[in-house]
């Protein structure tokens, strides 16, 4: 493969929908303000752009810290119940180590939550880094939070590719000169990744490395 770095996205690409988690956090906050709890789905359309984004579709733009400040005490408290890697997720990881491709996930998750996830998941021996909101001041699909990223493991995007569940995924990789393999095991289809702009999109990780010729 032409790759010597991959990155990767973290909810609903090498873990296993987070979504319960995160909806039982709105669950939390939203009644506690005053507002209706969401549905399921009502926060899976919001999800993708980094939390105070999602939060703002439910509450008032003056009120999103308010609400930030009663969701990430429940949400840091509640992460790693029924959290799991997606099928495939550690063989596909261990298996980019084995080639010395440099591995790394870049995700709009709170980047010490993102850390702590997979410190518990027991893969963060197999990552050379793990970036996410509040390590900068940018979320994707901002160019600066990926050249930042890059940076950090002295990576060059025409020789890194990101893999990710989201049109937000698919942008971040344009406009940074990046590869993209879409998966379709998060929030969105694969019309709605190819209409983002995707040309390759598979339905799991172990269709990543079929992908890459090395399954």
């Amino acid at each position: 493969m032409r790759f010597r770095t991959v990155f990767f996205d973290l909810d609903g690409t090498l873990l296993i929908e987070h979504l319960p988690a995160i909806h039982r956090s709105y669950c939390h906050t939203l009644p506690q303000m005053g507002l209706p709890a969401p549905s399921y789905e009502e926060v899976k359309r919001a999800i993708g752009g980094g939390l105070p984004r999602a939060m703002s579709r439910f509450v008032p733009a003056d009120r999103v810290e308010e609400a930030l400040a009663i969701y990430r005490p429940h949400g840091d408290a509640t992460m790693l119940e029924g959290v799991e890697l997606m099928p495939g997720a550690r063989e596909l990881l261990e298996g980019l180590r084995k080639r010395s491709v440099q591995v790394g996930v870049f995700t709009n998750k709170h980047g010490p939550s993102a850390r702590k996830l997979c410190d518990h998941l027991e893969i963060s021996e197999l990552l050379a880094d793990v970036v996410g909101a509040g390590d900068t001041e940018w979320l994707k699909p901002e160019p600066k939070f990926a050249a930042w990223t890059l940076a950090r493991l002295g990576a060059e995007a025409e020789h890194t590719c990101l893999v990710g569940d989201s049109p937000f995924d698919v942008e971040v990789a344009q406009r940074s000169a990046m590869g993209f393999v879409g998966v379709t095991t998060g929030t969105h289809s694969e019309a709605q990744l190819r209409e983002a702009g995707a040309e390759v999109v598979v339905v799991g990780l172990p269709e990543v490395a079929a992908h890459w010729g090395w399954s």
